[in-house]
């Protein structure tokens, strides 16, 4: 089946491929069928049904070839979701207007790339305090990381304060070998490994014996009035009521504080609430406290990866 849209030019054709027709390759991946290019045609192997939609997507995918958008497979992925729920307008605006937030140790350079990360990303520059929910994958902590960095950087805050409360999924502190930060070390693992990222080794574990960067349980914030500082809780989803208020009534001046977390993946136990359900419905009139909410849309992973999550879900649906 032929798409009735050509490509003019080898440049448009370069950045719309990807390294070693990888772009392509998502196509196969997500849809189950191919697609090629035989000289500047977009052919497939594919139902005739989904002509129209794979239109739709290679326009958008051209548009940007042109305007010199280096396009990876998540764009591409980003893109077919986005035209599976029709919401494809305003799309090269998101990459035109795509800011800085860091430059990785590693060199990789760190943007929003959905546009509810674009809308998370200016709430964290303009808001001292900003609650980030939806699914995991969405970015919500790795962008909060990245500016709390790039501040640090800047020499806009004096420390960074990273925490999680210690509850997991199937999981019990007490009944773990070691001393306290043995036991609660390996729940902060996902906030080490956007730092080092970041930062590199060397240099996070430089900053984290200086104190400038602080990860701790969430039961060490109490008592504390936390000023000049960009201060991020994970896995909000997991505190309690009472928790959650402590850590809220520890912001100080010249401070930002960010939530994050799924409020549909809460693993506390004895029927205790969720401090997180509890704050964004109390607080979500304040003028000075954005909630920027995800969506599945914004969950970009491997193909595979999310058709195991789906017949995961389909499952555990079954059986409820």
């Amino acid at each position: 089946m032929k798409l009735n849209l050509k490509l003019n030019h080898v440049e448009t054709l370069n950045l719309l491929v990807g390294v070693e027709d990888r772009n392509l390759l998502v196509f196969r991946s997500h849809f189950g069928f191919n697609v090629e290019l035989h000289d500047n045609e977009i052919v497939y192997d594919g139902p005739v049904t989904y002509k129209e939609l794979l239109e739709q997507i290679f326009k958008t995918l051209i548009t940007l070839a042109e305007h010199k958008v280096l396009l990876t497979e998540r764009d591409v992925l980003y893109i077919i979701k986005m035209a599976e729920v029709n919401r494809l307008d305003h799309i090269l605006d998101l990459y035109k207007s795509q800011k800085k937030i860091l430059v990785a140790e590693t060199g990789k350079t760190i943007t929003a790339k959905t546009f509810n990360q674009k809308a998370y990303s200016e709430a964290l520059t303009n808001f001292p305090l900003v609650f980030g929910v939806g699914p995991a994958g969405t970015g919500k902590t790795y962008l909060a990381v990245a500016h709390a960095v790039a501040l640090l950087k800047q020499g806009k805050i004096k420390k960074v304060i990273l925490t999680r409360p210690a509850v997991e999924a199937g999981e019990q502190l007490g009944f773990l070998p070691g001393d306290l930060k043995e036991k609660v070390d390996p729940y902060l693992i996902p906030l080490y490994d956007a730092l080092y990222d970041f930062l590199g080794m060397e240099a996070t574990d430089g900053l984290l014996e200086r104190g400038v960067i602080e990860i701790a349980p969430l039961a060490y914030m109490r008592g504390r009035t936390l000023e000049n500082a960009f201060i991020i809780l994970d896995e909000a989803q997991n505190t309690t009521e009472t928790q959650m208020k402590m850590f809220l009534t520890r912001l100080g001046f010249s401070s930002v504080m960010v939530v994050t977390g799924d409020p549909s993946q809460v693993d506390l136990r004895y029927r205790q609430k969720s401090g997180l359900k509890q704050a964004l419905e109390l607080l979500k009139d304040i003028p000075e406290a954005k909630i920027i909410e995800f969506e599945k849309v914004d969950v970009i992973r491997h193909p595979l990866v999310q058709k195991i999550l789906e017949r995961y879900e389909a499952n555990e649906n079954n059986i409820s």
